[in-house]
């Protein structure tokens, strides 16, 4: 029997990982549209996310919302591209922090490009408030694409000098 790499299952583990990110994401995409009603509020136990179904044909925080279809479909073919270089990142990266910080980020950036893929728009339905404020409206890919970028920033700015 053939033995495998470390290097070729640390690529299958990845690609796990970025699978299930993006599973995850469409099924709470699903279990939203399934059980909430567009632009209707639903109180959530949690203190600062209360439920907000919307759809958001734009870019992050609803910039260019409501443009045309063609601007939808040009962030589509903007967001695989960048999604197609990510994997190739992650795939070259050696270092596994580095790997699983861009993994969040492919994950969360795939799990949009299948919503936007249906219909030119991404399905958006946790509402971030503070105190009556509201901020925005984002799903679990925009959560995952924050966490990745922030550990990106976190493991070059900030943990990279200590280690040096």
């Amino acid at each position: 029997m053939k033995k495998v790499s470390k290097e070729v299952l640390s690529k299958i583990n990845f690609t796990i990982f970025i699978s299930l990110l993006v599973f995850v994401d469409y099924y709470s995409k699903s279990l939203a549209l399934l059980n909430l009603s567009y632009g209707q509020l639903k109180e959530t136990f949690f203190p600062f996310i209360d439920f907000l179904l919307i759809y958001n044909s734009g870019i992050a925080f609803g910039m260019l919302d409501g443009k045309s279809i063609y601007v939808s479909y040009l962030l589509l073919i903007l967001t695989i591209s960048i999604s197609i270089y990510l994997v190739w990142l992650i795939y070259n990266e050696e270092n596994f922090k580095k790997k699983s910080a861009l993994s969040f980020i492919a994950g969360g950036a795939l799990g949009n490009i299948l919503d936007r893929f249906n219909d030119a728009q991404v399905t958006d339905f946790l509402h971030l408030k503070i105190l009556d404020f509201s901020f925005f409206v984002f799903n679990l890919a925009d959560l995952f694409i924050t966490v990745g970028a922030i550990l990106i920033i976190y493991f070059e700015i900030i943990y990279k000098p200590k280690n040096e």
